[in-house]
Parts: structure tokens; sequence; C-alpha cells
């Protein structure tokens, strides 16, 4: 509805300003890409469109344009491999499909894990086959699903995550914090954290 609203908009449209015009032809084909996929059932994230073309539906904030990510809650016994499960390898297969992600998650080894020390949560993933917790591994991946990064800063009384988009500078991550620091910006000292 709200597509073919916004296509009779652009047909309907008798701009003669040029660059005007380059983005409502974008437009216009996004949007004719986007609903060929919705009516055959698919979301309008599957379509593939050109940076351009995505920046000229942006402000439609169209729900199947967002990313999805999928929480499967597995057994403990098939943290480690969770593809061997069937009903997981369908759910990976539907995710695949509809270009989302899939993270296997626990709920009893979750709940186990935040009666631990911290010092023993390690230990017990290790013995399980697993590297992080599920509620890590959900952090991580929406964060890519997002295009966000965190970067921290650090002094004498404390050290503070800030989320930025991936892909911007260091004097534009240093605007996240106070825009001043964006146009004062001298250097960066940088630390990789595994």
């Amino acid at each position: 509805m709200q597509i073919e609203k916004r296509m009779d908009k652009l047909k309907k449209s008798k701009t003669k300003d040029s660059q005007t015009k380059v983005k409502e032809d974008a437009e216009r084909s996004a949007l004719e890409k986007i609903q060929s996929a919705l009516m055959d059932g698919k979301p309008a994230r599957s379509v593939t469109l050109t940076d351009f073309e995505k920046e000229s539906v942006d402000h439609l904030c169209l729900l199947t344009m967002k990313p999805v990510v999928y929480i499967a809650n597995v057994a403990e016994s098939d943290l480690a491999e969770p593809g061997n499960n069937p009903y997981v390898k369908e759910v990976i297969n539907l995710a695949s499909e509809l270009q989302s992600g899939v993270v296997p998650i626990s709920a009893q080894v979750e709940s186990e894990l935040t009666e631990l020390p911290s010092e023993e949560r390690i230990e017990f993933l290790t013995s399980l086959g697993v590297s992080e917790s599920g509620l890590g591994n959900l952090i991580r991946t929406t964060y890519g699903l997002l295009g966000l990064r965190t970067y921290f800063t650090s002094g004498e009384k404390e050290t503070k995550a800030w989320t930025i988009l991936a892909g911007m500078t260091a004097p534009q991550a240093a605007g996240v914090i106070h825009s001043d620091f964006e146009k004062g910006f001298i250097r960066a000292e940088t630390v990789r954290i595994p």
C-alpha cells in the first residue's frame, strides 16, 4: 500500500531539476524491485539494490527492509554443533533464504552462566565446546547486522564503551562523545582487543 502510493506520487511528479529527477528514478527503480519481491512473498531486504537505491527508499522505513536475526533455543548437547539438530538446520536454511542471521542459544546454559563466577564461565563454556556465551554471540551478531562497532575510551578513573557506525573515521567517532572532539581532533591511540 505504502509502496503503491509512493509510486503513484512519483509518476505524477513533474520535476524538471535533473538532480531530483535522478533521485526519483532511483527510487522508482528500487520500488519496482521491492514491490515485485513483496508480491512473491519475499521480504524487501531480499532485493539487491545499489547503495543509491537503498538510500532513496530509506525514508519509507519498510519493515521487511529491517535486518532480522533468528534465535534458536537448543539443548545443551546441541550447542557445540547446532547444525546437527534438524530443527536448527531448518531455521538456518530459512534464514539463509531471507538474508538473515541465526544465533543458537541454550536458555538453560545462559541461566547457569549467570550463577557462575566470571572466572568459571569460560571454563564451563569450553567444556561445552563453545568459545562465547549465546548472549555474547547475539550481541556480536546484532551489531554486525546493524553495521555497528564499539570503541572504548579510557582514562585514569574509568573506561567507557561507545557505539559507532561501521566505517566511521576516528574524528567522526570522537564526535559521538562530543561535537567539539570531532572539530578539534588531533590523534588517537589504538589498541586492538581480541
